[in-house]
């Protein structure tokens, strides 16, 4: 049903951002990380970064993110990871399929 990718920042030190550890953290603790079909990073510093660009793709402008495409390509964007637990990771009686990762070529998106 859902391909779900994570974007994490990594500060200029190397380090991932508080809340994008936390987040991760969390995700592990409940069992749920595995459910993240990718993880792309947000360099600071580093406009190229392939999380940086899905960040100013997709008009993000905090970390961590989720992209959530279907079936059909259609992505829906999470800011908040409580949001993204409800809607997605322990949906009411749902199982989740991977359709194929050129959803999130970001050359693809223009």
């Amino acid at each position: 049903m859902a391909f779900i990718t994570m974007v994490k920042k990594l500060g200029r030190d190397g380090q991932p951002c508080a809340k994008c550890r936390d987040v991760e953290a969390r995700m592990r603790r409940e069992g749920l990380f595995e459910q993240i079909d990718r993880v792309v990073i947000a360099q600071e510093g580093d406009l190229d970064s392939e999380g940086m660009r899905l960040a100013q793709i997709y008009q993000v402008d905090r970390a961590p993110f989720f992209l959530v495409a279907d079936p059909n390509g259609d992505v829906q964007i999470y800011t908040v990871y409580f949001k993204l637990l409800r809607d997605v990771l322990k949906p009411a009686g749902g199982k989740r399929s991977m359709p194929p990762s050129r959803l999130f070529n970001p050359s693809l998106a223009n």
